[in-house]
């Protein structure tokens, strides 16, 4: 019988296998002290990558997925010309951008009966591609508004509904109110925006503004006063950045407008700071583990081919090649480190589940501690069997100088 390099003859590859496989049993303590030391360094590294992607990439993705966090909000009120929002439209870190009328004018009341009212509740433009109505429609027109989950839950409003918005002005002495009827088109998540507010098509607050300044305002039904003149100005911007990478060119862009702006900025440079701590700390740590796990392995096997080098000759001597008896070796380094990174698996569940069970009421609803995703698990086996495949590799150059001779000499 004869193994070689030239042989792809699946039977006796099985028989190697087995032959492996049957040798790891017949020599469990010492198979078992190898996967013990592998264990102990797969399963904390599990658990230290699982509590990095749990905690950090929570973190980034809650500042990622909360448009609320891109936000650029301009403080105070300017003139600025619709070319300079056109110039801002088309820079490449803006995700959105919309006119806003004057602080003071974008707020009305919003009322369903006597009972069910919103007193100064905010008024917001939006417009197609804003982020907090991704996942909603856009109101098309002026009959048609969003309400937040805040300003819903005051109106006892679903979506369907109608609801009466007023607002008020004094001209010439006198107190006046005027009302549109609006359609309640969808309803966003306090997630999204916590605070009592309808989104509406700019021209609904452009019309606010033209009845408070006391132009004539038919979108509410008023023609005495003044006729508006077309708008050409607006006092300031709403705006969200693309990403996060986006916040801090444009909150250096502002500064050199010599506008003052408030972001996220400094909470988003926290958690960068945060992730390339964790990142540095959980790298060194990986890689002396590593280290010392190859270190561990190359001593482990290569003691162990020493020991068994009659062994090896005896196979040498049945007709088994180099090539043959270095897939051997190989095949075991490969099932034994298989066997460990289950059990290390095993252990790193039971770990993820008491740093959840333990930390993770202390967390905001539907946080994780500590979470490996299954690309992530698949990656980290990989890698093992690779660690395993080199340090084998070593061993196996040993094994290939194992002359069949060697097993007559004990006889």
């Amino acid at each position: 019988m004869s193994l070689s390099n030239n042989s792809a003859n699946p039977n006796r590859l099985g028989l190697l296998s087995s032959l492996a496989w049957r040798d790891l049993i017949y020599d469990r303590k010492v198979a078992l002290c190898i996967v013990f030391s592998l264990v102990s360094v797969i399963a904390p590294l599990l658990l230290l990558f699982g509590l990095k992607n749990g905690i950090v990439t929570q973190l980034h993705n809650q500042l990622l997925n909360d448009p609320r966090n891109l936000e650029i909000r301009m403080l105070g009120n300017g003139n600025y010309p619709q070319s300079w929002f056109n110039e801002i439209a088309h820079k490449e870190e803006v995700r959105f951008v919309i006119p806003l009328t004057r602080s003071l004018n974008t707020q009305a009341d919003i009322v369903i009966d006597g009972q069910h009212f919103i007193d100064n509740a905010e008024i917001i433009p939006t417009a197609e591609n804003d982020p907090l109505l991704e996942d909603v429609a856009i109101p098309q027109n002026a009959d048609t508004l969003v309400l937040s989950a805040n300003a819903a839950q005051k109106l006892q409003a679903n979506v369907g509904d109608s609801v009466r918005l007023f607002i008020s002005r004094k001209l010439n002495g006198v107190n006046e109110r005027a009302k549109r009827t609006f359609t309640v088109g969808a309803i966003i998540s306090d997630s999204k925006f916590p605070r009592a507010a309808a989104f509406v098509s700019l021209d609904v607050l452009v019309a606010m503004e033209d009845y408070r300044d006391g132009y004539q305002t038919p979108l509410f039904g008023i023609t005495q006063g003044t006729e508006a003149k077309p708008r050409t100005q607006f006092a300031k911007a709403r705006l969200y950045a693309k990403n996060l990478d986006a916040i801090a060119p444009l909150d250096d862009w502002f500064r050199q407008q010599h506008i003052d702006v408030m972001t996220q900025k400094s909470q988003i440079d926290s958690v960068k700071a945060i992730s390339y701590v964790l990142n540095v700390i959980f790298s060194v740590i990986a890689w002396v583990s590593l280290l010392g796990c190859i270190a561990s392995l190359i001593g482990a096997f290569l003691a162990n081919i020493d020991r068994k080098r009659k062994d090896m000759a005896v196979l040498r001597l049945l007709g088994f090649r180099q090539f043959a008896v270095s897939l051997y070796i190989v095949l075991q380094a490969l099932l034994l480190t298989s066997v460990a990174f289950i059990l290390a698996l095993g252990l790193y569940g039971i770990g993820s589940t008491l740093f959840t069970t333990l930390l993770g009421t202390h967390l905001p609803e539907q946080s994780f501690v500590c979470q490996l995703t299954f690309w992530d698990l698949l990656i980290a086996m990989c890698s093992a069997l690779l660690v395993a495949l080199v340090v084998a590799s070593i061993g196996a150059l040993r094994a290939v100088s194992i002359e069949p001779a060697e097993s007559l000499r004990e006889i």
